[in-house]
């Protein structure tokens, strides 16, 4: 049974990302250029963490 997504829940995640990598990154450093630099590699992080998670997700429902 699959449970079902408006397209338009993910247009939250960009300026979720966003918002979060750079408070984390804000944390961290003073300077504007490290807080960028940081922020950035924190969402593709992230990114690359969800699409692992929902990949693992899928491929179980698959199983099923």
């Amino acid at each position: 049974m699959s449970v079902p997504m408006s397209p338009e829940y993910l247009l939250y995640y960009l300026p979720l990302i966003v918002a979060v990598a750079l408070v984390l990154a804000a944390t961290r450093h003073e300077r504007t250029d490290l807080i960028i630099k940081q922020a950035i590699s924190q969402a593709v992080w992230f990114t690359v963490f969800m699409l692992v998670v929902a990949g693992l997700l899928w491929g179980a429902t698959q199983l099923i």
